[in-house]
């Protein structure tokens, strides 16, 4: 039977290459004179099946995820041996019929790991004896590849062969994201998706309430990759859930490079309204543990390694896991604990604050977790708050001690632990969408009806600065409020955010990504 089967794959394989293709691999190959085995494609037809494939011309730092990401659309992969110092991998599939249909496959369609063309062929060996020490990481790997598919490899001696035969339908996949209780960003989906294949171009939107994405490979194969190691998975330990389908579209057409959306083809487009680009380190930040993330526990680690190396997620190992602050080269005339509440808790929720008795210019500031910690660090630090540029860092204390009852520290401490005005308690609040580094231009929500342009351009002015543009939503209860720098939109923040505008309204002051 077996025989049988493998034949069959190759019958149809060989229509696959009819057609022009044939060629293409086994020209590309035998210009490659270097190679002491010249690999044609015949070769390959030609040589014994076997379980185990032998992949030759790796780039030098593949990853173990990258390698096993080209046998998973032909089945369950079993095991691994990579020899880094030659380039070359082997790899052993759960079946020979797998093993047939991949090394035929790919005889059509040149495989490519990180855009370098990688030769595939039989191995000689029949299966892989590997020293479990030396392979322990590749294992890990490998065990949370296989838990990933569940169930999902092929059992049935012929249904597999066909269907990873048929071609995929499209390059371009549609991504919904579940319990998205952090932001995801348009470059966290390109480090996640760009492991199976050259990501060229990004879409993102929000659709009933859910944010979503169309993501182009240049080659439909790399989608179909992606679409079976990632749908299911968290990008997060425990939040955002990847669901991934066949998009209906074959091509997209992006207009603008921006946090929206982004050409990766096509570096020279405008950014439209003028946002920046999402900084990777705020995508990082957001992680939920590092070492969700970093160790080899989700077949997603390689990409969220690389967010965080990006970002600065490893020193929240430094730190312990507290989320306190150091503020230093504050303007000791002018701060308060209330002004330091208001400012970083635009990135968390503020729950003790401390300036020290010693040195005034100096406080430390208690988050929730160390998470917000880092948000507020990395976007908080060398900002201009009452004239002077603050420096944040992460502080070695767990906790912010609160003084000793009846004990006068002049109003340096305060806790705000049962502040009604932490914008991130509920899970999944909007606000944790709406997270953007200072900018001159402020979101304004809340406001009431017979409030006018004029009465919040009045009342912004008078926090010291300058208004230079004002928009009203539609609905009038939100609006867009442009000072002339972001020094001055600070300040206008720590001054207006929770101000009474009477009738029980109280202002909602917030960073806006957009321009008017």
């Amino acid at each position: 039977m077996d025989g049988d089967v493998a034949v069959g794959v190759k019958r149809g394989s060989d229509e696959l290459l009819s057609g022009g293709l044939y060629s293409g691999p086994s020209s590309s190959v035998t210009a490659n004179g270097s190679d002491s085995k010249k690999l044609r494609v015949e070769d390959r037809m030609e040589s014994v099946p076997s379980r185990v494939i032998h992949i030759r011309k790796l780039p030098n730092e593949v990853s173990e995820t990258e390698v096993i990401a080209l046998g998973l659309p032909f089945g369950k992969v079993t095991n691994i041996l990579m020899l880094r110092g030659k380039n070359q991998a082997f790899l052993e599939l759960g079946t020979e019929e797998a093993a047939v249909t991949m090394v035929n496959y790919y005889a059509a369609v040149t495989p490519q790991v990180r855009n370098v063309p990688v030769f595939i062929q039989y191995s000689n060996h029949k299966e892989l004896k590997t020293d479990s020490a030396l392979n322990q990481r590749a294992q890990a790997v490998l065990q949370a590849v296989s838990a990933v598919q569940d169930g999902g490899s092929p059992n049935s001696e012929s249904g597999p062969s066909e269907s990873v035969l048929a071609p995929p339908p499209s390059p371009v996949l549609r991504i919904i994201i579940d319990n998205m209780f952090y932001p995801v960003t348009l470059d966290v989906l390109q480090q996640i998706f760009s492991k199976f294949g050259t990501v060229m171009k990004i879409i993102t939107f929000t659709k009933n309430n859910q944010f979503q994405a169309l993501l182009q490979f240049s080659d439909p194969v790399n989608a179909q990759q992606a679409k079976l190691s990632l749908d299911g998975q968290n990008i997060y330990n425990s939040c955002c859930t990847l669901r991934i389908d066949f998009s209906k579209l074959v091509n997209l057409n992006v207009k603008y490079n921006n946090d929206k959306s982004r050409d990766y083809t096509r570096p020279e487009l405008p950014a439209g309204d003028g946002q920046p680009a999402v900084d990777p380190s705020v995508a990082a930040a957001l992680s939920k543990d590092s070492t969700s993330l970093l160790g080899a526990i989700s077949p997603l680690s390689a990409a969220a390694a690389a967010a965080a190396a990006a970002g600065r997620v490893a020193l929240s190992g430094h730190s312990g896991s507290g989320g306190v602050l150091l503020v230093s080269n504050l303007n000791e005339e002018m701060v308060t604990p209330q002004s330091l509440f208001t400012l970083f808790g635009v990135y968390g929720d503020v729950q003790r604050v401390k300036i020290l008795y010693n040195k005034k210019d100096s406080a430390l500031i208690q988050l929730s977790d160390a998470n917000q910690a880092q948000l507020a660090m990395s976007h908080l630090n060398g900002q201009k708050m009452y004239g002077k540029i603050i420096r944040v860092t992460l502080s070695k204390h767990q906790t912010v001690q609160l003084p000793r009852e009846g004990l006068d520290d002049q109003g340096l401490t305060k806790d705000f632990t049962s502040s009604p005005l932490h914008r991130f308690k509920k899970p999944g609040s909007k606000n944790f969408q709406n997270i953007f580094p200072p900018s001159a231009t402020l979101h304004l929500s809340n406001i009431p009806e017979d409030v006018t342009e004029e009465d919040l351009k009045l009342l912004f002015s008078n926090s010291g600065g300058t208004v230079k543009a004002f928009k009203f939503f539609q609905d009038h209860k939100m609006a867009l409020l442009q000072m002339s720098t972001v020094e001055e939109a600070i300040q206008a923040l720590i001054d207006l955010h929770n101000y009474d505008m009477g009738g029980g309204h109280r202002l909602r002051v917030s960073f806006s990504k957009s321009t008017i």
